[in-house]
């Protein structure tokens, strides 16, 4: 089955890491701020688990790319920098983990500039790449990315492989490079009672075999693998032993390319004959 990627590259391979700390569950309910014991569940992703998944990049020799609220960079600026100095990518994800969905559009514009600006003075650089927060976007994103020269967005579903979506009606383009929850460890794994989520928790077992063929399938196909991760939820003891293990089953397989995100949406964008924007 012919797939979508030129050369001999049959799969594309993007881990993203959603470096929320306790930021989405003090979105979700401002009584965690003084829940000592909930924040620290999410602050053991930027303090704990975000060096552990560096080690474990760096021995595979796998690049990636981690997305990062403002709020967080403010408070482990040394895990950005990091990620950053590791040569991986640093991408937005909002400033408190707030959905678009739910700001009005000028608090929405705010929201991506002052994410911006903390990620720039930290790493030097504007991101390139946005996540939306619960992957919820509003009728304005897309739009003021493009406003801001946002190379691409990954937080829709319209695909399993980047695609071009419309930003605004005079014409602006952007890169999505598309996710999807049943690549994403938080529906498996993030038990947390201090925002409602009470579901049973997966066994890394488990989630090894779905995503695993997952993969198989995306691999025959010749589409694009994109995993969505969570330092405090993947980089819990067995959890990250499976992600190690999925890298090296997928490394067995012939024609596969490990990229960043960035990369993958700046390579489609020349493809595609779109513009590449400079962030600003």
């Amino acid at each position: 089955m012919s797939g979508v990627w030129p050369g001999e590259t049959q799969c594309v391979v993007m881990l993203g890491f959603d470096v929320d700390g306790p930021s989405a569950m003090i979105r979700r309910n401002a009584e965690v701020e003084r829940m000592p014991s909930a924040r620290s569940m999410g602050e053991f992703g930027p303090r704990v688990a975000v060096p552990r998944i560096l080690e474990l990049l760096h021995e595979y020799d796998v690049p990636a790319s981690f997305y990062v609220p403002g709020w967080v960079a403010e408070r482990w600026p040394e895990a950005v920098t990091s990620i950053a100095a590791a040569g991986h990518e640093v991408g937005h994800h909002g400033y408190l983990h707030e959905a678009p969905a739910s700001l009005s559009r000028e608090t929405e514009a705010e929201v991506l500039d002052r994410g911006s600006a903390i990620l720039q003075a930290i790493t030097g650089q504007p991101p390139e790449g946005y996540r939306s927060p619960s992957w919820e976007l509003s009728e304005h994103s897309l739009a003021l990315l493009a406003e801001r020269g946002f190379l691409y967005d990954s937080s829709l579903m319209g695909d399993d492989a980047p695609y071009a979506v419309s930003a605004s009606e005079d014409g602006a383009v952007l890169v999505e490079v598309p996710v999807h929850w049943s690549l994403d460890d938080a529906p498996a794994f993030a038990f947390n009672p201090a925002v409602g989520r009470l579901d049973p928790m997966s066994t890394p077992e488990d989630m090894y075999v779905t995503w695993l063929g997952a993969f198989e399938e995306l691999y025959a196909r010749g589409r694009a693998f994109t995993l969505t991760m969570h330092p405090w939820v993947i980089g819990r003891a067995g959890r990250l032993r499976m992600l190690e293990r999925l890298i090296r089953t997928i490394r067995g397989y012939p024609r596969v390319e490990w990229a960043r995100t960035v990369d993958v949406a700046r390579d489609f964008a020349v493809r595609e004959g779109l513009p590449v924007p400079q962030r600003r």
